[in-house]
């Protein structure tokens, strides 16, 4: 069964809204820029890929990712022509760690903060009269995990439209934890690169709504399957065989070869172990030369929980344009990646009908979904 995705939206340090992230992936346009909200002198990393919406340099704020979440869902709601009454839709969403940041402002500084912040039911509740709510922390692969249980809703008749998104901020814990994992912090993400030093955080979120049916709205693409797996190989480094049993089992349900997959959008965090493991699961799957295969992170930074719905709505934007943004940052792929068809150096313009999306988190939480072209 396939089910139409008929709306989505997006926040990213590189864009507003879908179409302006997507357009600055094509154009190479980065989000990295000097910490704004962290005091620097804690910290041996200096850059960030952060939304700069507060309203004082310097002085962060409580409940940036509900903010976030509320402005994607609404862009979502907006694309997909329904009314913001979301009092009969189930909205899902996917997060590494909710208001976490919020209440490190309230405990440390002393910031306002009301315990039910903490969660996102009550925004969303006052925004859109949505009461059936349910949030996942399932770190990377959230956002993609809450899609799968979507489709779930969907093909057991319990929903006939499914609001799915993922939300993700900086918190100076998260960025401290990361801080002293990378000693030497990496300048710029290189995803596949050969030189690749490691990953920084970003923020973002993004959502996506899903029907039985399209309706009279054309709609922005097609979810053909999404497969879920957690292998507990290890608390942070990815286990090939899960990854590779994600891939596989996606394209069982969604009815597809591995030929007939034209892009892969990576996970693709520029650390070493994960970039390999993830090439190597590729060259397994894929016979060279392969889908072509873009990655986003070295423009908007990993952002968590919201990075799987990320990739998938960029990897709708790809369906659309018949573009396939390439890899910044990639000069030398490692080789692991030798003879697959990494993009680099420029967009690729091409058809792209079938796109596959990859979200592995800590724990071996692992998740891939397949999505087509609305016609």
């Amino acid at each position: 069964m396939n089910y139409p995705i008929i709306g989505a939206g997006a926040v990213s340090s590189i864009g507003g809204d879908p179409d302006a992230i997507f357009a600055s992936l094509c154009e190479g346009r980065s989000g990295l820029a000097p910490l704004r909200a962290f005091d620097r002198s804690r910290f041996n990393a200096q850059r960030l890929f952060e939304i700069d919406d507060r309203e004082t340099e310097g002085v962060d704020e409580p409940g940036r990712a509900t903010r976030f979440l509320v402005e994607a869902v609404r862009q979502a709601v907006e694309d997909a022509g329904l009314p913001e009454d979301l009092a009969g839709i189930p909205v899902l969403v996917g997060t590494g760690l909710r208001e976490l940041r919020s209440l490190e402002l309230w405990w440390r500084d002393g910031v306002p903060f009301e315990a039910d912040g903490l969660h996102f039911e009550d925004a969303l509740r006052s925004r859109f009269g949505a009461v059936d709510t349910h949030t996942f922390a399932g770190a990377c692969s959230a956002s993609l995990y809450a899609l799968a249980l979507a489709w779930d809703l969907l093909a057991a008749g319990e929903a006939e439209t499914v609001v799915v998104a993922g939300c993700d901020v900086v918190t100076e814990s998260m960025f401290g934890q990361a801080d002293r994992v990378q000693f030497d912090p990496p300048p710029s993400v290189r995803p596949f690169d050969k030189d690749r030093r490691g990953t920084i955080l970003g923020e973002g979120a993004a959502a996506v709504v899903l029907s039985r049916s399209a309706g009279s709205r054309p709609a922005r693409g097609l979810l053909r399957s999404v497969a879920v797996n957690c292998d507990a190989h290890h608390q942070t480094a990815p286990d090939a065989a899960g990854v590779e049993a994600a891939v596989r089992q996606a394209h069982e349900q969604a009815g597809v070869t591995p030929p007939e997959i034209d892009l892969v959008v990576m996970h693709g965090t520029g650390t070493p172990l994960n970039d390999r493991t993830e090439a190597a699961v590729t060259a397994e799957v894929f016979d060279a030369p392969g889908p072509a295969l873009t990655g986003i992170k070295s423009l908007t930074g990993h952002t968590s929980g919201s990075a799987g719905l990320l990739s998938l709505v960029v990897a709708l934007s790809c369906l659309d344009s018949g573009t396939v943004p390439h890899v910044a940052g990639l000069s030398d792929p490692l080789p692991e990646g030798a003879g697959l068809r990494l993009v680099a150096g420029e967009p690729l313009v091409g058809p792209v009908r079938l796109a596959q999306v990859n979200s592995f988190g800590f724990g071996g939480v692992n998740a891939v979904a397949v999505v087509g072209g609305a016609a």
